[in-house]
């Protein structure tokens, strides 16, 4: 879920390049929890800046959706500085952030971690 549809389609083209992913793009955070039960994804990745709905607004509501919660999240963020984190996620509380630009191979790194492969 990202409001950048640039962003959004170079990612899902580069995931779904690897043959290991099937990815639902959204740009509109308002639609963002409806799109999750219709798809029911194994990991949201989620921008912090967004109209309407932020990517913390979104974290809460699944935290109180029953059918959400449990769906790992990863922060996509130009928020957190590359050069704060190393180029690596970082946690800040209990979220993961990784900072934009991202590289593939440590987006993938992210998504393997969480989902626990």
């Amino acid at each position: 879920m990202d409001d950048e549809p640039g962003f959004t389609r170079l990612l899902k083209l580069n995931l779904e390049k690897t043959g290991k992913f099937t990815v639902r793009v959204v740009n509109d955070s308002t639609q963002a929890l409806e799109a999750m039960h219709t798809f029911g994804p194994d990991l949201a990745l989620l921008d912090i800046v967004m109209p309407d709905l932020d990517g913390g607004d979104l974290v809460a509501q699944m935290k109180q959706d029953a059918a959400l919660k449990k769906i790992p999240v990863l922060m996509l963020t130009a928020l957190v500085a590359q050069s704060e984190t190393g180029g690596k996620p970082t946690e800040r509380g209990d979220l993961t952030m990784i900072a934009k630009p991202v590289s593939m191979p440590t987006l993938l790194a992210a998504i393997e971690e969480k989902l626990g492969k």
